[in-house]
């Protein structure tokens, strides 16, 4: 079940999302509107921690976590 607010957006995320549909020839990912929906209550927070995680101080590269994502988004069916 999706949530209306969440699939719409705001007009911004509309415009948004209509120009990732135009470039890409895909909708939004879901992940993306989940992110813009209620930034300050969950997007902010988990955009920051991702950021941490895939750029902070790590013993791997950054090339090294940016395989392990897209392996893992694969495994998963995840279009991202």
């Amino acid at each position: 079940m999706r949530l209306k607010a969440v699939e719409r957006g705001t007009v911004g995320d509309t415009m948004l999302y209509s120009f990732i549909r135009m470039v890409s020839g895909y909708r939004a990912p879901d992940v993306v509107r989940t992110l813009r929906y209620r930034p300050a209550f969950f997007g902010a927070a988990h955009s920051a921690h991702t950021q941490a995680a895939m750029r902070g101080v790590s013993a791997w590269s950054v090339g090294e976590r940016e395989i392990f994502a897209a392996f893992v988004s694969r495994l998963n069916k995840c279009h991202f």
